[in-house]
């Protein structure tokens, strides 16, 4: 469990067809472009994955397909949350045979779990996984944080629980996660879910972005990434501010698995913009709208 996850990371869009099931080759394109632009890692079933949307006997096929096309070339990070136990077991347990580098654990939702209920939660998948896990907090979805202390008492608890998304919108958050966490693991991956706070999550200390645009723009988040492992801080920055400019592209669409959808299409690869119902799908007016936004 001594691998230290760092630097940019991608929660790949799940490639469908326009009825709903896979569409490999066109995934399969995707994930060749994420690796060969130098992405650190790939996480698949993330929230822009859809993780909630597909059968699990579906994910496990997705997974290995995952694992097989990227070879090696970055790090693969399976997505296995959801609301049935039994299922995120395993899941937990097929993705740690089948050779990702890590599961990642958004915490359960709907009955947003006290902090005791989301111990035993952890306490399964943790149990289940013989390879690192990475938790995830995103509270406006799951309807619950998870605080720097308890995310602290899990990591001593667990030696396995390696790292944390923090999709919060506020630094301080994150920026008290890794305090906390150092404490019990000076190694301990803290990512923001948020693209445009790789900057301020590096001068907190942290470890870089797991962020939906990396899959629009994948050479522009590693010529950051790069640039602050350089402590060539004026590119940092000019990489930073087309970040931000980009980030009017999540506004566009009703949900934002649509928006990153129609960014990765308008970037050159032909792919459906259909995400699983219900949904409100991405309208040919919002899609042009990306593509003035990418111009």
């Amino acid at each position: 469990m001594s691998k230290v996850f760092d630097g940019v990371y991608c929660p790949s869009i799940t490639i469908t067809k326009d009825d709903g099931s896979i569409d490999y080759e066109m995934w399969g394109r995707h994930l060749d472009h994420l690796a060969e632009a130098g992405i650190d890692g790939i996480l698949i079933f993330g929230s822009i994955g859809e993780f909630y949307a597909f059968p699990l006997s579906v994910k496990e096929e997705a997974a290995d397909f995952a694992i097989k096309r990227v070879a090696g070339r970055a790090n693969v990070l399976i997505g296995v949350g959801g609301t049935n136990p039994d299922e995120v077991k395993e899941f937990s347990a097929y993705a740690s045979k089948a050779g990702a580098d890590a599961v990642v654990a958004v915490s359960p939702y709907y009955f947003g779990p006290s902090n005791a209920a989301a111990e035993r939660y952890f306490d399964l998948v943790c149990e289940s996984s013989s390879i690192p896990v990475i938790l995830y907090n995103f509270p406006p979805r799951t309807g619950t944080d998870l605080s720097p202390e308890l995310v602290a008492e899990l990591a001593a608890k667990h030696p396995n629980i390696v790292g944390i998304k923090d999709t919060v919108d506020t630094i301080s958050h994150t920026r008290k996660m890794i305090a906390a966490v150092r404490k019990v693991n000076p190694e301990f991956s803290v990512f923001s879910g948020f693209d445009e706070y790789y900057t301020p999550n590096r001068v907190a200390g942290g470890n870089g972005v797991i962020c939906g645009l990396t899959n629009v723009e994948p050479e522009l988040f590693v010529k950051m990434n790069k640039a602050y492992h350089d402590e060539d801080y004026p590119t940092m920055l000019a990489c930073a501010k087309k970040i931000n400019k980009l980030m009017a592209i999540y506004d566009v669409a009703d949900l934002f698995v649509s928006a990153i959808k129609g960014g990765v299409k308008a970037k050159g690869l032909p792919i459906s913009t259909g995400i699983r119902e219900p949904a409100v799908q991405l309208t040919q007016q919002q899609y042009e709208t990306i593509q003035n936004l990418l111009k």
